[in-house]
C-alpha cells in the first residue's frame, strides 16, 4: 500500500514534467564529440531512471551478505525444530 501511496504521485508528477517540457534541447557530450538532440523530459527523466536503478541494484547486491545470513538462521531454526520435535515425541519423556 505504501509503494502505491508514494509511487502513483510520482508517476503522476513525472507524467506532468513530460507533458510540460516537450520541446527539443541540443546536448553535447563533452569530450566525447556526440551532439543529442531530444524531448527535455527525456533528458531529465532518462538520467533519473538510470539512477534510480543503479542505486536499488547497489542497495540489493550491499543487501545479499544479510540475506544469506537471514536465509542460514532461518534453515538453523528449522532444524532445531525438527530436533526439538523428535525430542519430545520420544515415549520415554525424554
Amino acid at each position: 500500500m505504501f509503494g502505491w501511496a508514494v509511487g502513483a504521485p510520482l508517476a503522476l508528477l513525472a507524467t506532468v514534467f513530460a507533458i510540460s517540457n516537450r520541446q527539443w534541447v541540443a546536448l553535447d557530450l563533452w569530450p566525447v564529440p556526440i551532439d543529442l538532440s531530444l524531448p527535455l523530459f527525456l533528458a531529465v527523466l532518462v538520467p533519473l531512471g538510470l539512477g534510480l536503478a543503479g542505486g536499488a541494484t547497489l542497495a540489493w547486491l550491499a543487501a545479499a551478505p544479510a540475506r544469506r545470513r537471514a536465509l542460514e538462521q532461518q534453515r538453523r531454526i528449522e532444524s532445531l525444530e525438527r530436533q526439538l520435535g523428535a525430542v519430545r515425541g520420544r515415549p520415554d519423556g525424554g
